[in-house]
């Protein structure tokens, strides 16, 4: 939620792990914050690749780019348009290579015992989460 809060347009997370880690309970989380909807249907967009969200702070590209064979595939999934006006959550991250943008704030998620340990990096203004 606190995350959720300080996301604004053109704000890029990169959601990193293995699989299982919580990625896509992560982008769950931030999209029904977001939306003012703890009931919203966020189904993982493994195989729809892109999923897209009007929330009262923007439109979330929901990405999931474990099935992309090759980085620049990402441009068929309105990844410029969602750089332009969107806030992206980009499970998979790592699969962009260069094409993943410098400013970003990764989230880069593992599996802890019975729990999940997620460490952040990326810019000042997201503060204390």
């Amino acid at each position: 939620a606190a995350l959720a809060e300080r996301l604004r347009p053109r704000d890029v997370v990169a959601l990193v792990g293995g699989l299982g880690a919580g990625k896509t309970t992560l982008a769950r989380a931030i999209l029904r914050t977001a939306s003012g909807d703890p009931a919203l249907v966020v189904p993982s967009p493994t195989f729809t690749l892109v999923e897209v969200y009007d929330t009262p702070k923007g439109a979330f590209w929901h990405f999931d780019l474990y099935r992309l064979e090759t980085a620049e595939q990402v441009f068929e999934l309105g990844w410029e348009e969602a750089r332009t006006d969107g806030i992206v959550l980009v499970e998979w991250a790592e699969r962009l290579g260069p094409l993943l943008p410098h400013e970003r704030l990764t989230v880069t998620l593992s599996i802890e015992g019975e729990g999940r340990r997620a460490t952040l990096e990326g810019e000042a203004r997201f503060g204390d989460i």
